[in-house]
């Protein structure tokens, strides 16, 4: 039931789509630019390249990102009323709100038969793309969670019935200013709902699409300074761009002997034998490396070349993150908090570690470590190896347990776990009892649900008093730390 309230929160007031919509939405402001973006975007040896040079190729993908926000601002009210009033009524029964929609929306779907699925793609298949055979799997998970939405909107419905609620507002609109954010949108029980409430909901998922946006209109701009560059060497030299790319970009040739390396590499995902596939192969690595060398020109250009660019990567919100009975390292009252969403099964975890332990130990007193548990699905043993972790903590031996674990990450079962704790010298008995019984899984869940709710994809999700970063080695890392111990704000703390 990992992450279950808020899929089931999200199905209480979205329908999923499996056939292809028909009509044209109508684009909204989203208010998540996460800056304004200038006129000229970059200059290349004098000349300007605006942000219309790129709208062409990036403005569809920009707006289909930016209306996934849009979207989300119109069911974000309602998804905090429901939360509100789940936790109230989980509360008043005595239960996790986990527990009690298993009993009131799990328990109650009956899941769908393959007749019912056929009966669904009879009547929908001009509008479904392949035969019922290919899209089976997909329908019937549609319906299942058509079923689910159904049964926790009517769970939600009769809540609402029962409480106290009022809704203000038609639609959650974006707040043009801070006076804006506390305009009360609902109150559950005489508790105010507000702008900001609905805005702060949002604040991961709009950062994650300024960064795709970011992401988008940085390929396209690079790809034009790159243009630019060779239209101007090509002018220069007063012959055609495609003369200079011949004269100037000399790929090597691939062989035999790398196409069959190639193969044998790759042939589980080859259909044919090297005899079939010979000359595709060389064609493809070809492919390759005219890329490699195009771009070894390019980059020759670039470094004699005069290049600025206007457009600025967004920055992180600051996020609230709680570190209240989490395994921290380094002082309380440190300027500057590190908080890391990690697994245990994560190779990546693993190796920014030392550095993470390396920076608090060289900047003591001023830098505080903090971990929290973000068990990755496709992590059989992650989630069990965060619970030992806890088993460990209450020992007072969490940071040599986890040492452990990441040491011998293809070695986490429940009877290795134990065989750590036995290794460090923990009471085996109270150990094994609180793995065995599942005694922190309620603890570690807390953190992926938050983990979720911070919109984390992945491990290790890095944060410096409160803000994303995105580091992969310690000297990364430290410019970050260093960037923040230099900032009024820690200085301040």
């Amino acid at each position: 039931m990992k992450r279950v309230v808020a899929a089931m929160m999200m199905l209480m007031v979205a329908l999923p789509s499996l056939v292809q919509s028909q009509t044209q939405a109508v684009i909204e402001d989203c208010a998540c630019e996460s800056q304004v973006l200038p006129d000229t975007l970059a200059v290349v040896n004098g000349v300007k390249i605006s942000a219309r040079d790129i709208e062409r190729a990036t403005g569809e993908s920009v707006r289909s990102l930016q209306k996934e926000v849009t979207d989300a601002r119109k069911r974000e009210l309602d998804l905090l009323i429901n939360s509100k009033l789940l936790a109230i009524e989980a509360q008043k029964r005595g239960v996790t709100t986990v527990k009690l929609l298993e009993q009131e929306v799990v328990a109650k779907i009956k899941p769908p038969t393959q007749a019912e699925a056929q009966t669904f793609y009879d009547q929908n298949k001009a509008r479904i793309k392949g035969d019922f055979n290919s899209v089976k799997d997909d329908i019937l998970k549609y319906l299942m969670e058509e079923r689910q939405r159904l049964e926790a909107k009517k769970f939600a419905d009769g809540l609402r019935t029962a409480s106290n609620t009022i809704v203000k507002v038609s639609q959650a609109m974006p707040p043009r200013n801070d006076s804006d954010r506390t305009q009360v949108f609902a109150t559950v029980n005489g508790v105010n709902i507000t702008s900001g409430d609905v805005e702060d909901s949002l604040k991961a998922l709009i950062f994650e699409v300024q960064e795709q946006v970011y992401n988008l209109r940085k390929k396209e701009l690079d790809l034009t300074v790159n243009d630019t560059l060779l239209t101007q060497e090509a002018q220069k030299r007063k012959i055609t761009t495609n003369a200079l790319l011949d004269a100037e970009v000399k790929p090597k040739p691939v062989t035999e002997e790398q196409a069959r390396a190639f193969y044998e590499q790759n042939k589980e995902r080859i259909s044919g034998d090297f005899a079939q596939t010979k000359d595709s192969i060389i064609s493809y690595l070809q492919q390759i490396e005219l890329r490699m060398a195009e771009r070894t020109f390019v980059e020759k250009l670039r470094a004699s070349a005069s290049i600025q660019v206007f457009l600025k990567l967004p920055e992180s919100p600051v996020f609230s993150i709680s570190t209240k009975d989490q395994p921290s390292l380094g002082s309380e009252n440190a300027a500057v908090t590190i908080v890391a969403f990690t697994d245990y099964q994560c190779p990546s975890c693993a190796s920014i570690h030392p550095s993470l332990e390396r920076l608090v130990k060289e900047n003591a007193g001023k830098v505080r470590l903090v971990t929290r548990d973000f068990p990755l699905s496709q992590h059989a043993e992650a989630f069990k190896a965060a619970e030992a972790a806890e088993a460990a903590r209450e020992q007072g031996k969490y940071w040599e347990y986890i040492h452990l674990l990441m040491q011998n990450q293809s070695a986490l079962g429940v009877e290795k776990l134990k065989t750590y704790a036995s290794e460090l010298g923990l009471d085996c008995a109270l150990f094994d009892a609180a793995l065995d019984s599942g005694k922190f899984a309620e603890m570690v869940q807390r953190d992926v649900d938050e983990g979720t709710k911070l919109g984390l994809k992945g491990t290790p999700s890095l944060f410096i008093n409160g803000r994303r970063i995105n580091a992969n080695s310690y000297e990364e890392l430290k410019a970050s730390v260093d960037a923040a111990l230099k900032s009024p704000t820690s200085a301040g703390r």
